[in-house]
């Protein structure tokens, strides 16, 4: 196996299922607005929210590396709208966040982290607001780096570079693990670090650049680490 000195994580859809956290943290926040502001949802359906998040997204791509600020910007919109004062946001903001980071992790997750941490020094590197601490593993990682943070998104290489300086490695030493074939399979390539695609859905690759590792599940990756 290459000589690996650190490791850099992704989090969505690695180490457990975004789709699901999101559409349940949307749900109870619609019915939370229902309770607590219910002028929004007299006019505002569940698709409509959608509708203006996507909205806000198009209309501020300065803010595409910061999914809080868009998430933010979209309750302003709505809150706005149904005649409530910017306060009522930060609760709307808060409720969600706290949900956002209810997740279930894949069984194969905290036993690989687990064993990993006890190996490497890990660092998270997230496109995603999770927040670490709140979910419960941010004793594992010994740094973490966010887009919001940093001023860029994966798979621009500086955010690369700025995980590899954190742990003091250069990008060759450094493994990234990650389940998207652009983003963090492409992007740690083109930043010099090797890389994991972590395939759990058995998709097939379509591109001529291949990960170092190919992996069904965090046990495989320890199986090519000899862990």
């Amino acid at each position: 196996m290459m000589s690996i000195r650190a490791i850099t994580f992704d989090l969505d859809d690695t180490l457990w299922e975004i789709g699901p956290v999101i559409e349940q943290a949307e749900r109870i926040v619609y019915q939370w607005l229902s309770t607590n502001c219910p002028r929004v949802t007299e006019r505002f359906s569940g698709s409509d929210i959608q509708q203006v998040r996507t909205e806000i997204v198009a209309e501020y791509p300065q803010y595409a590396h910061d999914l809080s600020r868009l998430r933010w910007l979209s309750f302003q919109r709505i809150l706005s709208a149904a005649g409530y004062e910017e306060t009522r946001v930060d609760q709307v903001f808060e409720q969600f966040m706290a949900l956002r980071n209810k997740v279930e992790f894949f069984p194969d997750a905290l036993p690989a982290l687990t064993k990993l941490s006890e190996n490497y020094p890990l660092a998270s590197l997230t496109n995603g607001n999770a927040d670490l601490n709140l979910i419960g593993i941010g004793h594992h990682f010994t740094t973490t780096i966010c887009a919001r943070d940093h001023g860029v998104a994966k798979p621009h290489r500086d955010i690369f570079h700025a995980a590899c300086s954190a742990l003091r490695c250069e990008p060759r030493e450094v493994l990234h693990i990650g389940d998207s074939p652009e983003h963090d399979v492409l992007g740690a390539a083109d930043a010099g670090l090797r890389t994991v695609w972590l395939n759990r859905r058995g998709d097939t690759w379509g591109y001529s650049q291949k990960a170092d590792i190919e992996a069904r599940d965090l046990h495989d990756v320890l199986r090519h680490l000899d862990l």
